[in-house]
């Protein structure tokens, strides 16, 4: 009895040992695919807010090709050097953001920390140059109701600043769990998510800078 009981003991050992590969693959997998769940969540996001901002581009367009005189006067008093800066800044501001993603995948946390933080700082800027610049046109006779390019000119730029903001506030929030250590080179899903919707944000400021201010 005891021979047999020896025999059988080795064949069991190695079934327990296999199974546990098995298992961690597993997982690994369900966090991948978490992961692209949480993409794909956020370009469907990212969609919608297209139509929008499309729709508001599309209605100055259309203004802009009925009444160019107006859109020309306006360019005479818009500040186009203060807007071309703040522009540039938004820029940067995406380009600290693939630099903090870098390091995060590097597991440098404090990397991450200091490069969303110059994201957050560049976008306050940005927000706080643009009312410079609304505060100009209102002194200027530009506002929102004061004439029909007043609503087509507000609408998306304004409307793109609220999402700069949003922005400003989830970067701080990052930086808020960087430094808690809640990023690694195994979990920056967050930072990555992140990533796809200021970039986003970059993308239309740069098609609402050249359709309202340059052409």
């Amino acid at each position: 009895m005891s021979e047999m009981s020896i025999d059988k003991a080795p064949a069991e050992i190695p079934a327990v040992v296999l199974r546990q590969p098995e298992g961690a693959g597993g997982h690994e997998h369900n966090a991948q695919a978490h992961n692209e769940n949480l993409k794909f969540a956020t370009w469907l996001y990212l969609a919608s807010e297209v139509v929008i901002f499309a729709s508001l581009i599309a209605m100055f367009v259309l203004f802009r090709l009925h009444s160019p005189e107006a859109v020309f006067q306006v360019h005479e008093e818009a500040n186009i050097w203060l807007v071309t800066a703040n522009t540039f800044l938004l820029l940067t501001s995406s380009w600290a953001m693939v630099m903090g993603l870098r390091e995060v995948r590097r597991d440098n946390a404090p990397g991450l920390v200091r490069w969303i933080g110059l994201t957050a700082l560049l976008g306050a800027v940005f927000v706080g140059l643009q009312y410079v610049e609304y505060s100009e046109l209102s002194h200027a006779g530009i506002t929102l109701y004061s004439s029909e390019f007043g609503m087509r000119f507000y609408a998306p730029t304004a409307f793109h600043g609220a999402h700069v903001i949003v922005g400003v506030l989830w970067a701080l929030y990052i930086v808020r769990n960087g430094m808690k250590g809640r990023y690694n080179a195994h979990n920056y899903i967050g930072v990555e998510i992140f990533g796809l919707y200021w970039h986003f944000v970059d993308v239309v400021w740069i098609l609402l800078f050249t359709l309202i201010y340059l052409v």
